[in-house]
């Protein structure tokens, strides 16, 4: 087995993605506080084709020199928005026919394994801050909550990782649908 060269990727051109149809899922970053993880967002957002990323509250904007070391360019390519407020998108997606799910652990919560996503849906997931998570006031906006199942004795991902499975996941199940 050979590794295939860098020439060799077919990596498209920031134009090329940007004309890319887009799967239906935005990402929603409520108080994100580390700006490498925002960077990580942005690079798996752009592996998997998500449609937005809504920053919001003390999550940090592009162009930032910390962001961008582990974007790699992702924000160039990657549509975002700016919010103060991270109720201010919620219920602008809501008003366009998004259903919204909060990323968190919570009673009555969804597990990931048995969220089965519909094609003639769109989506948004909100990730919250790395300590408190995705805040009750947001969460109590929300169609419900999807939790990723944890056996260990941490049950907490660092936020990127958990984008990067949750992301992974959805783009799986709707390509496959």
């Amino acid at each position: 087995m050979r590794k295939l060269e860098n020439f060799e990727l077919n990596r498209k051109s920031i134009d090329q993605y940007k004309k890319i149809q887009k799967i239906p899922l935005i990402i929603i970053l409520d108080n994100v506080r580390s700006l490498n993880n925002i960077g990580s967002i942005f690079r798996s957002s752009d592996a998997f084709l998500i449609e937005k990323i809504y920053l919001c509250g003390i999550t940090a904007s592009p162009p930032h020199r910390e962001i961008q070391k582990t974007a790699l360019g992702a924000t160039e390519s990657v549509s975002w928005e700016y919010s103060k407020e991270t109720s201010i998108p919620v219920k602008k997606l809501k008003e366009r026919g998004y259903e919204i799910y909060a990323i968190e652990q919570a009673e009555g919560s969804t597990s990931l394994q048995n969220f089965i996503p519909k094609k003639s849906n769109r989506y948004a997931f909100i990730f919250g801050n790395e300590v408190n998570g995705v805040s009750q006031r947001i969460v109590n906006l929300c169609k419900n909550v999807i939790e990723i199942p944890q056996e260990g004795t941490k049950h907490s991902l660092n936020i990127s990782v958990s984008v990067g499975v949750v992301i992974w996941d959805f783009y799986y199940k709707f390509k496959t649908l």
